[in-house]
């Protein structure tokens, strides 16, 4: 048998936003476990793909490697949340942070408190690429930097404008990557990829 509907009549599922304030408060009451691997972009709850062992490596060393060059420079943040605003709160893989005394225990940093931003990526290089990378020159922050481990390159992005980096690079193995926020931070690309 077969039924006829009238789409008109059907309604529309519409998604949900939800703010950043909401989902702490469902990952505070049990909703969503803390170890979850989410993320909220846009008001959308993102679950982060799990990382394989050649992305948490990358991660682990450039840690181990910024620590030692950044000192008091900065505080390192790793896959902690950053508040952009109501409904933007991604959680990258470094974040390279404005020394506060709390250590941002108080809050999470906001934009303006972020130095340098670090996605490693090898499954999800579209999505850092186009909607992380966007979110983030929107925001203001004024350096991102796109661990492609695909290509085995370091993507450099910086002096965001009305929504989008004005400057660009794509870094390969023989040379040298230089953060522009933070004296004295260089690697080579050889150093961060482990070739």
């Amino acid at each position: 048998m077969t039924t006829v509907v009238e789409l008109e009549k059907v309604s529309r599922i519409v998604p949900k936003r939800f703010r950043a304030e909401d989902f702490r408060k469902m990952t505070e009451v049990g909703i969503l476990p803390e170890e979850s691997g989410w993320e909220i972009i846009d008001g959308y709850l993102i679950d982060k793909i799990s990382i394989g062992s050649k992305h948490a490596g990358t991660v682990k060393k450039l840690n181990r490697k910024l620590s030692l060059i950044v000192a008091d420079k900065a505080i390192i943040s790793v896959q902690d949340p950053i508040h952009i605003d109501e409904y933007n709160e991604p959680e990258p893989d470094i974040a390279l942070l404005a020394p506060r005394g709390d250590f941002y225990a108080e809050s999470h940093p906001t934009p303006k408190e972020v130095l340098l931003l670090i996605e490693v990526s090898d499954s999800t290089i579209e999505y850092d690429r186009d909607i992380k990378k966007t979110l983030y020159a929107e925001a203001g922050i004024a350096e991102f930097w796109l661990v492609n481990l695909k290509e085995n390159t370091v993507e450099r992005y910086s002096s965001p404008k009305n929504g989008n980096y004005r400057l660009a690079e794509i870094l390969e193995s023989g040379e040298t990557i230089k953060a522009g926020t933070i004296e004295n931070l260089e690697l080579k690309i050889e150093e961060i990829l482990g070739l």
